[in-house]
This record gives structure tokens, C-alpha cells and sequence, in this order.
């Protein structure tokens, strides 16, 4: 049995839409309905799916719910529009539902989210506007079309939710240098032709082919955003005197010879760990230490703007239990880069999300993440300059509490690895090659490379986290960023 249960808010939910609709230069005066939308199929009858809808679904104060024993009641009008995820997305709504309908006893076997539109007095060409500047991401949703779904049965047949995996080998042993750099560029690698020559000379030793899951696993371990190359790397230069004259210079890893090197002689005593872990752990008190992690997230955040800084929150609150045997967040902090809200929509280039709708998208996705998951943040920035027009800089930081006991991690061989969270879909595929190249027309369509993180299951994982740490029951902690399990181990 397939159900849809429908929520609409009893106050002025739509006023802020509205708002941000009139800067889009549609004066005219119209009505709009916004309502939360839910799918549920599984072996449930109407008065659980109502218990679910009291419980779970809606606010019995401030909204009210509909339900209905069907996918569709009729076909859309121009003037409708319903947004879920794209196939393969992680729904974390729809991943909480149905969880929760389980421990409820319930027989819940699909459920997914959506948000419905339906605007008064506009014409369709205006919806259409209004829906791809300020509605939607086609990068991770789309609009429902009810037309496909007159003889669906199942909402795995009409979501595509079903993948049978298919195994891939990539010819690379016969590749010249062309298809190299084509087997590179259309496959997101971000592997220059001498990586990739370096790529087919190591499986040429094989005398195979890589499967894609190898190739894949070989260019995030390798890209910039992991491996740090240019950080890592020898750079050449010269330099010139107030005379005239040419010294020439070579640095082995300016990482190294300059931030590192600075730390080093500095070498603070109340430094405990510096660039050994996930974060860095100072001294507090007798006690326990202190961990700061911040980093950037700025290419996702240009794409998918709420998902993008959301994730970077949450990868950072990560680092931080990652640190040393599993440390507390507490805190978090931020600093975020903008072009001027005030940019006009006209002049913007193709595939660039207007400033006014990166901005909303980043603050919203930064507090919802921390709130969803308890984590205050207790200060932050906000700048403006026309160059991050094109991609904004989104920091992200986050403190932890560390017993003095745990600051430091062991692994030995032979350890056995378990890995805990949430369950993931196939969004975040490529986000490290993705994150290692400059924004360009081909990039800004690259569908999988933002994550959607589900701070509800980190929020819980912290908490069994903490306790199997203080338990002793193990040794080492690491998250899984971009670089995914072949770099976590």
C-alpha cells in the first residue's frame, strides 16, 4: 500500500518564499500553498500512517495533515510543483521516517519527502522561473511528473530507489595519451596525463585493467584535496635582489619548510598534538585538553549551497570525534565570503547560483546542522567582495573536550575495523576530485560530488561514541571524508 500524507502550516509559512520571489522582479500580486510532502509504502494501515502523521510528521500546534491512499490525486498544473531528491540522493527526512516507523512496529518498506507549490495568479513561465532560481537544486532534485505515475505500483519502480550494482573494468592499457586525458577529464578523475601514465604503467605490471572502483579510489586517494600535492610538492622559483641579481630557490614541500616549520620553532608547550591528527589538541586544565578543527567547503557550497556547508559542519564536528580516541564537540565557529547580495540576476553566468541564494543556503545549512545535532555556534563572520562570485569561501570550525588519557590513538596490525553512521547514498561521489579542480562549466553540472549529511544519526553516534570510548572498547577513531575508506584506513 502506497500512502501520501500532506502538511501544511497553519501560520504564514510562504511570507519569507514571497520576499525572495519580488526580487526576481514578478510584482504582480498572487497566492501561494506550501506544503511538506510524504511518501510511505509498506504494509500500513491508514491509522498508523495517522499516528505517524500526529507523531512524527507535523506540528499539531502551528500545522495540519491530509492523507491520502494514493501516489497522486491528479495530474499537476503549470502552476504546481513538487520537489523531491534525484535518485540515489540520501533522503535523511524520509531515512528518519522510516526508522522511526520501525522501532514504532510498523511495516514501512519505501518512504521518501517532497515539497509542494502552487502558486495563484502567476503565469507558467513565472513558476518555472521562480522554481529554478529559488526552488530547487537540479544537481541533487528534481520536479515530480505525476504523468509517469498512473500505473506505478511500487515507489522503488517510480523513485529508481533500487541499484544492482554492475562491475566495470576501464581500458587503460590500451590508451594513448588522448584517451587518457579523456578517460581523466570525463570521469572527474582530476589526474593530470603524467599521473595517468603513472596509473597505466602500475597496471600494465598487473597485466589488467582497473576496475572503475579502483581508478576512483586511486584519484581521490591522489587528488589535491587528500594528498595535498602542491603542499607536498617541490616548488621552483626565483628570486631577484634590490641589485639585480637572480637567486634561484627550490622548496621540498612548503608545507613543511614554512606553516609546519613555523609551529616547530615555535614549539609551544602547551601544544600536545599538531598536525598528527584529525584536529589539533592543546592543553586545558589537569584533566582534559582542548581540540580545534576548521576547514573549508567551498566548492560544494557554490553548488549545492545548504548541503554543501552543511556537510562541511558536520565533517568537521567529525574531525573533532576523530581526534585522538574520540573527543567532545562543543562548539562551533565560521567565517563565510560572499559577492554582494545585491548582485543583479541578469548578469550572472551560466551555472552560478545568485549571491543572495548561496548566502541563505550556507547560514541555514551551517545552523541547521549544529541545532539538528545540539552544537552551538558561538561566533562567526561575514565578508563581501565581487571575486567570490563565483564560488564562496565557506569556513567551517568546530571545538572539542578531550580527556588527556585519550589524545592519543594506537593501531597496530591485525586490528579489526568497524565502520558506524548512517547509511549513504550516491551523492558525495567525486567530491574529493571534484573539490581539487577549478569551478568551470563542466564542474558546476557534476551531479554526485555533494554530500547530504544526516546530523540526526551523527548526533546519535557521538553519543555511542563517547560511551564506548570511555569504556576502553577501542583504540583508534578516524572519520570517513572525502577520501572514504581507502584514506580513513
Amino acid at each position: 500500500m502506497i500512502w501520501k500524507v500532506e502538511v501544511t502550516s497553519k501560520l504564514n509559512s510562504s511570507a519569507s518564499l514571497k520576499k525572495n520571489i519580488r526580487e526576481l522582479n514578478i510584482k504582480k500580486s498572487f497566492t501561494l500553498t506550501v506544503k511538506k510532502v510524504f511518501f510511505i509504502e509498506g504494509d500500513i494501515s491508514r491509522k498508523q500512517v495517522s499516528l505517524l502523521s500526529q507523531r512524527l510528521l507535523s506540528d499539531p500546534l502551528t500545522e495540519k495533515y491530509e492523507i491520502f491512499s494514493s501516489i497522486i490525486k491528479k495530474k499537476l498544473s503549470p502552476q504546481e510543483i513538487l520537489i523531491v531528491y534525484n535518485p540515489g540522493v540520501t533522503d535523511e527526512v524520509a531515512f528518519s521516517l522510516k526508522k522511526a516507523a520501525e522501532e514504532l512496529g510498523f511495516n514501512v518498506t519505501y518512504a521518501r519527502s517532497g515539497a509542494y507549490y502552487r502558486f495563484f495568479g502567476l503565469m507558467p513561465k513565472e513558476v518555472e522561473l521562480i522554481a529554478r532560481r529559488l526552488l530547487y537544486n537540479p544537481l541533487i532534485q528534481h520536479r515530480l511528473d505525476y504523468t509517469k505515475a498512473r500505473k506505478i505500483q511500487s515507489l522503488n519502480e517510480f523513485f529508481r530507489l533500487h541499484y544492482e550494482f554492475q562491475l566495470k573494468e576501464i581500458d587503460i592499457l590500451g590508451a594513448k595519451d588522448k584517451m587518457l586525458e579523456d578517460i581523466s577529464r570525463q570521469g572527474n578523475l582530476s589526474l593530470s596525463l603524467q599521473e595517468m601514465k603513472m596509473v597505466k604503467q602500475y597496471y600494465q605490471k598487473k597485466r589488467r585493467n582497473p576496475t572503475d572502483c579502483e581508478l576512483e579510489t586511486i584519484a581521490q586517494t591522489w587528488s589535491e584535496h587528500c594528498a595535498h600535492k602542491t603542499f607536498r610538492g617541490l616548488i621552483k622559483y626565483e628570486e631577484v635582489s634590490s641589485q639585480g641579481e637572480k637567486n634561484q630557490r627550490i622548496i621540498n614541500s612548503i608545507f613543511s619548510q614554512t606553516i609546519k616549520k613555523a609551529t616547530d620553532e615555535i614549539n609551544h608547550p602547551l601544544c600536545v598534538s599538531v598536525f598528527d591528527d584529525n584536529s589539533g589538541i592543546v592543553r586545558f586544565d589537569g584533566k582534559d585538553n582542548v581540540c580545534f578543527k576548521v576547514e573549508t567547503h567551498n566548492h560544494p557550497s557554490s553548488l549545492e549551497p545548504y548541503g554543501g556547508a552543511a556537510t562541511g559542519i558536520g565533517g568537521v564536528i567529525r574531525d573533532i570525534l576523530g581526534t585522538g580516541c574520540g573527543a567532545k564537540p562543543v562548539a562551533s565557529t565560521d567565517v563565510f565570503c560572499f559577492a554582494s547580495p545585491d548582485t543583479s540576476y541578469e548578469g550572472l553566468p551560466e551555472g552560478i547560483l545568485h549571491p543572495r541564494r548561496v548566502m541563505r543556503g550556507v547560514v541555514s545549512g551551517v545552523r541547521d546542522y549544529g541545532n539538528k545535532m545540539g552544537i552551538p555556534t558561538v561566533n562567526g563572520a561575514v565578508l563581501f567582495n565581487e571575486r567570490y562570485l563565483g564560488n564562496p569561501l565557506v569556513y567551517c570550525g568546530n571545538v572539542g573536550i578531550l580527556p588527556k588519557n585519550k589524545s592519543f590513538k594506537k593501531v597496530k596490525p591485525g586490528d579489526v575495523i568497524i565502520v558506524a553512521g548512517a547509511k549513504t547514498g550516491r551523492d558525495g561521489i567525486h567530491g574529493a576530485t571534484f573539490s581539487s579542480v577549478e569551478l568551470t562549466e563542466s564542474t558546476v553540472n557534476l551531479t554526485s560530488a555533494v554530500q547530504i549529511g544526516n546530523p540526526i544519526e551523527e548526533k546519535k553516534l557521538t553519543e555511542a561514541l563517547l560511551i564506548a570510548r570511555d569504556r576502553d572498547l577501542f583504540t583508534a577513531i578516524t572519520d570517513c571524508g572525502a577520501g572514504g575508506l581507502s584514506s580513513a584506513v
